[in-house]
């Protein structure tokens, strides 16, 4: 049997498994001998490619790591080291997105490990702070435009059926084409209001496979964008997940129309879905989570709006609504999921995340 075989078969620390924070044992040479799951999402590998590799392979050689290592190692005795900037790297030594890192390393002596590290993303920490006043102010912001809904929606009706009232009184072809037009607009304002409405409804939940869902969006993009090219990048092995089928359709398909639109029906849409383990969502913690992307070739999003792209009426296209991503924002967070968008010319990047069912009670506790 291997080393490695030893280290996967006989782990004595499957209990750190369930922690959320990041966690690799090294050896006394700094070869990776564990890594629980949330440093498997962290650094975007698999443990299994990582046993037995050095520790340098996957985050570079900062000095302050180095020197907090080293000085474990050499005082037997634990040092943090804070605002770490690491680069993550692939097996093949591809270079991802940099990230900064807090990182507490402990000595120990337990079957063949010499430290322990407890990686924490100041990134995430800053993320999520910024997602939860994100969220309180377009919580806000969607209470106001829901009620401004409402007390427009009535004076709407009332200006409608006096048009048509006037229309029946007037014999002047010509005439009659100005209450047309108040007709058809008021028609248009009764219909955005409506969907101003309509993410308040209640949720009607069954079993959904979310590639079932993607297949049906991928025909409507297809049909309405016969220039943009759709290819798929799914992991047919992820469980059907419990949701509202027709809400989850619209927040996608809001998203992939968004995109095609925001190339002129011109370039390429990318569906991608993986699973996720330890995720957190909506302030919860889950086993296990559905990651999907919708990726674009497009534009990009324009910086003055990028930060306010899921608020009502914001639009980066002329003539645009400014609800499709407002809709589909809310629909992802009432099935206690989080919805993001990284964006720059060339590539933007909408990902969804959604708890799934693991077998067991999926939450656990904060």
């Amino acid at each position: 049997m291997s080393s490695v075989d030893s280290i996967e078969n006989s782990s004595p620390f499957n209990g750190l498994d369930m922690l959320s924070s990041a966690v690799i044992l090294l050896d006394g040479r700094l070869l990776i001998r564990y890594m629980n799951p949330a440093a498997e999402n962290l650094f975007a590998v698999s443990e299994r490619a990582w046993l037995g590799v050095p520790l340098a392979k996957l985050v570079g050689t900062p000095p302050a790591l180095d020197n907090t290592l080293s000085n474990a190692l050499r005082n037997n005795w634990s040092y943090t080291g804070h605002n770490i900037a690491v680069v993550r790297s692939a097996p093949d030594g591809t270079p991802a997105a940099p990230m900064n890192l807090d990182c507490t390393v402990t000595p120990i002596e337990v079957a063949g490990n010499r430290l322990l590290l407890e990686v924490r993303p100041i990134d995430q920490q800053l993320k999520a702070m910024r997602e939860e006043h994100e969220a309180v102010q377009q919580q806000a912001n969607r209470e106001l435009i829901r009620n401004l809904a409402h007390e427009i929606k009535n004076p709407l009706g009332g200006i409608r059926g006096s048009a048509q009232l006037l229309e029946r009184e007037l014999d002047n072809a010509a005439l009659k084409e100005y209450t047309q037009v108040i007709i058809n607009e008021a028609d248009r304002l009764q219909d955005l209001m409506q969907r101003l409405l309509s993410s308040h409804r209640a949720m009607h939940p069954a079993k959904v496979n979310i590639h079932e869902l993607i297949e049906r969006v991928r025909r409507l993009i297809h049909a309405e964008f016969a220039g943009v090219r759709v290819r798929r990048d799914y992991d047919t092995s992820l469980p059907d997940l419990t949701g509202d089928r027709e809400q989850l359709i619209q927040a996608v398909l809001n998203i992939a129309r968004n995109a095609a639109q925001a190339m002129n029906g011109q370039g390429e849409i990318i569906f991608r879905t993986r699973p996720q383990r330890q995720a957190t969502l909506a302030k919860k913690r889950f086993r296990l989570a559905l990651e999907l992307q919708v990726i674009d070739n497009g534009p990009g999003i324009a910086p003055e709006i990028r930060d306010k792209i899921f608020y009502p009426l914001v639009s980066g296209r002329e003539g645009g609504s400014g609800l499709g991503l407002t809709l589909a924002q809310s629909f992802i967070h009432q099935h206690q999921g989080s919805i993001d968008v990284e964006s720059r010319a060339g590539r933007t990047c909408f990902t969804i995340r959604l708890p799934l069912p693991s077998g067991r009670d999926n939450e656990l506790d904060a």
